[in-house]
């Protein structure tokens, strides 16, 4: 076992046994989120992190809806730590989301993550309420105003709302205790393609955004949550990084989102990045992550531990989350797969005591 006091507190957060700290008033998280922050800002204290993949057990390279099946666990024999899927679609009641994932699948898979000692991550891809496009419609500048009290799309938007706390209400086990996981939404909003992206929103409608979702949420009973901050690089100072920040009462955890396409480029936007996201979080006393990266298709056969971990490793991150390996586009992969060119090189970025996977979260009985 990589850290044996890890896998106390995962299994404590797993079977609900930390007793929250705070008193229980109307907005308090539940025992089982509490315990899941816990362990995030232990983790990112001592030289640690989980390993994340996104979509992880319900589609690969080559293979679509098995069962108990996931391209990290063909590789290394482990399935991630932590684990991301999207509710985008989710909104408009149909039975898929935006990836032809059913929703009814996305439910067991996040429950069984929680079961087996693992955490998840949620984001959400959410239609442009306005044009009816996706989320990456930008023709529109007025979208995250329309959405607020007072605007056209409002009552609309409140539906939507009402459908993904539905879904995050059902996420229960089978003794009746709700899953914690962490949501993700209105990230990479320092970019400006998603219709809550800079250039389409100011400062004031931004927050104000993430404070209507959150009190929705709490309104609505949702207390197992924890909220992800993720901008993307673009900030080049904290003022710039908490420029659009909701604030310490709403928000959870801190990180950002980035991509290689160029290795230089990349390794100096993961230091910037890193160093002001581990000031920011040390400021706010809030966990840290790469709440999203990856090198498409991997080409670098030694990406994993020459690459990615000397850069990451150097700073108290809880968790770092590579993107998904799409089983409709060719090359659209972050993870590798059997036989894939950096296979044998994450097999010792697995075996390195750094990294977290979900058998690290248990402990032998």
């Amino acid at each position: 076992m990589k850290n044996v006091y890890y896998t106390v507190i995962c299994i404590a957060c797993t079977l609900g046994m930390i007793a929250c700290s705070v008193s229980m008033k109307q907005n308090s998280k539940t025992d089982e989120a509490q315990a899941l922050l816990k362990t995030l800002k232990t983790i990112s204290q001592q030289n640690h992190f989980l390993f994340g993949h996104h979509d992880d057990p319900v589609y690969g390279i080559g293979w679509d809806g098995d069962e108990n099946r996931s391209d990290v666990k063909s590789v290394c024999g482990d399935y991630p730590a932590m684990m991301s899927f999207d509710l985008g679609r989710i909104e408009l009641g149909g039975d898929k989301n935006l990836d032809n994932v059913p929703i009814e699948r996305l439910r067991r898979e996040i429950i069984a993550q929680y079961e087996r000692g693992g955490m998840v991550s949620l984001s959400w891809h959410t239609d442009n309420p306005v044009t009816g496009k996706d989320a990456w419609d930008v023709s529109d500048s007025t979208v995250v105003a329309s959405v607020l009290p007072g605007g056209t799309q409002h009552d609309k938007f409140m539906g939507w709302l009402g459908k993904v706390a539905d879904f995050m209400n059902s996420l229960t086990t089978s003794d009746g205790r709700k899953v914690p996981v962490l949501f993700r939404p209105w990230h990479e909003h320092t970019g400006s393609w998603f219709w809550w992206g800079q250039a389409l929103c100011s400062a004031t409608e931004y927050k104000a955004l993430w404070r209507m979702t959150y009190e929705f949420m709490q309104q609505k009973g949702v207390k197992h949550l924890l909220y992800a901050y993720s901008p993307g690089t673009e900030p080049n100072n904290t003022a710039e990084y908490l420029e659009r920040y909701p604030g310490d009462d709403i928000i959870d955890l801190m990180g950002f989102d980035t991509y290689q396409f160029d290795r230089r480029e990349y390794l100096n936007n993961m230091e910037k990045a890193l160093t002001i996201l581990t000031e920011v979080g040390q400021s706010h006393d809030k966990p840290t992550a790469v709440t999203e990266t990856g090198y498409e298709a991997v080409p670098d056969s030694t990406w994993w531990t020459e690459t990615l971990m000397p850069v990451i490793s150097k700073y108290p991150i809880s968790y770092v989350l590579v993107w998904r390996n799409a089983r409709e586009h060719s090359n659209h992969y972050y993870a590798p797969y059997p036989g894939q060119a950096s296979a044998n090189d994450f097999m010792k970025f697995h075996a390195d005591p750094r990294t977290l996977f979900v058998r690290d979260m248990k402990t032998k009985k």
